[in-house]
């Protein structure tokens, strides 16, 4: 390896599959090394906490003795997920992830009982899904009593492996703003924890880790680890927060990730604040916010789809009048937590393809109904969407977002995204600089641009139509 122009700074994404870990040189943004390592996730979507850290210290190990030459690391993690950590600093139990809807009963019952969505949305920021923390403490609280009585603190998943890295026990855990905006408990109005809402749902707010500031170190590396003893720690963040540093994000810029989960966000100067619960205005891993929509159905669906109708993912066809809204996990936007997929409109002359084709369009239609309300009334409709996430890759998802938002698209080469704005971060505060303009300076974003197409006026009535007809069916448990 040729020696790097500048020091190198680790960044960790620890997802809901796996842990990867890039060495990234902070003068080019070149990654010198990486490592990966999976994670087991249960049929409940629970998962172990404890192989995190096993699977952390793997990809580490994976990357060489380069990694002993890093001057900082910072942890990026899946948001929402709930690590309850007993008297040892130990899990009680493993964590409950953000695609567990089982507290959607808690849900409900928290936004009727703290006054209704539009005061959520105020005083959080974001009407709580079943996906937020705050709602899977209140299933704990309510299904599992002793481990909740035996919990000592109160982690999110980036927050859980920042503790281990620094040595930080119960008492000692730190978080930052941005994944504390999607925990329910967080208040993006007064930027400190809503004490009101943590005693409605029993949670003492020593439980909770400090929030530190965007620039502020976590702590240093403690000793026993396979990287080198005392080197900064930044804060860290959640993984859509990381994904915007690692693309650099000003503000207004759209992007839309394809993952197991799909998501749409852009960077703003304005704390969103949307009753209908369709945008969660989260703040970003800076000083701005990150006004996002999530769905839970994304790639996973539809390659489900595809082998249910015997074809490769990419094999669609155009044309034909069949709907599928593939919500096979109860969705997250639109908000229905207990439906299924549905599949509408089919014909005799229907083909395999052309429903495939359907699945796709069903899967990127919530999306796209969510980036108006995403974007605000300053922001240019001609910026070319960044298609970013493991579906940013395939033909099929590209040319679908292209034909239903008639709007320009571009796909950064760079892969890992959540990582390198993880590394980005541990640059910034290595160097005392925004880590977003450090993104910025590694040319993130640098990729094949594919302009606009007519928009599938036709396709998105056929897919508006089918949801509304089918409200009450989706909404039944």
């Amino acid at each position: 390896m040729a020696a790097p122009d500048g020091p190198l700074v680790i960044g960790v994404d620890s997802s809901t599959q796996s842990t990867k870990v890039l060495v990234v040189d902070t003068a080019t943004g070149a990654v010198v090394a990486r490592g990966q390592a999976p994670h087991v996730v249960t049929a409940e979507h629970d998962s172990d906490p404890e192989q995190w850290w096993s699977a952390l210290v793997e990809a580490v190990e994976q990357c060489g003795p380069v990694a002993r030459q890093a001057a900082a690391v910072s942890v990026a993690g899946q948001q929402h997920g709930l690590v309850a950590l007993g008297a040892e600093g130990r899990p009680v139990r493993n964590a409950l992830l953000w695609n567990d809807t089982r507290s959607a009963p808690q849900r409900d019952r928290l936004i009727e009982e703290l006054g209704g969505p539009g005061v959520w949305a105020e005083r959080t920021g974001s009407v709580p899904a079943p996906s937020f923390t705050v709602t899977k403490w209140a299933w704990l609280r309510e299904n599992e009593p002793e481990a909740a009585a035996a919990t000592r603190a109160v982690r999110l998943p980036h927050d859980y492996l920042t503790g281990r890295l620094t040595g930080q026990g119960v008492t000692g855990g730190t978080t930052d703003r941005g994944d504390a905006s999607g925990s329910g408990w967080w208040s993006s109005d007064t930027e400190s924890y809503d004490e009101a809402i943590l005693s409605h749902v029993g949670l003492d707010p020593a439980l909770l880790p400090r929030v530190v500031a965007s620039g502020e170190a976590a702590g240093t590396v403690a000793a026993g680890l396979p990287l080198p003893e005392g080197i900064l720690v930044a804060g860290g963040t959640g993984d859509n927060m990381a994904g915007a540093l690692g693309l650099g994000l000003g503000p207004g810029r759209p992007v839309l990730s394809l993952g197991t989960s799909g998501t749409v966000y852009a960077v703003s100067e304005r704390r969103a604040t949307d009753a209908s619960g369709i945008v969660a205005g989260f703040a970003d891993a800076r000083n701005d916010w990150l006004p996002l929509a999530c769905t839970l159905n994304c790639t996973q669906a539809v390659d489900r789809f595809a082998a249910l109708v015997g074809l490769d993912r990419e094999a669609v066809e155009p044309g034909g009048s069949a709907v599928v809204l593939p919500f096979l996990d109860g969705e997250r936007t639109p908000d229905l937590p207990y439906a299924s997929g549905l599949v509408h409109g089919l014909r005799h002359g229907t083909t395999r393809g052309q429903l495939l084709q359907a699945a796709y369009d069903g899967a990127v239609f919530a999306l796209l109904r969510a980036l108006d309300s995403v974007l605000d009334d300053t922001a240019d409709t001609s910026e070319p969407i960044l298609l970013i996430g493991g579906g940013a890759r395939g033909t099929a998802w590209r040319e679908t977002v292209r034909r239903l938002s008639g709007r320009p698209v571009k796909v950064p080469v760079a892969d890992e995204l959540v990582a390198l704005g993880a590394a980005a971060q541990a640059a910034g505060l290595l160097l005392g600089r925004d880590p977003a303009a450090v993104a910025r300076d590694w040319e993130t974003t640098a990729g094949p641009s594919h302009g606009a197409v007519e928009r599938d006026d036709d396709a998105l009535a056929r897919l508006d139509a089918t949801l509304h007809h089918a409200d009450a069916l989706l909404r039944q448990r």
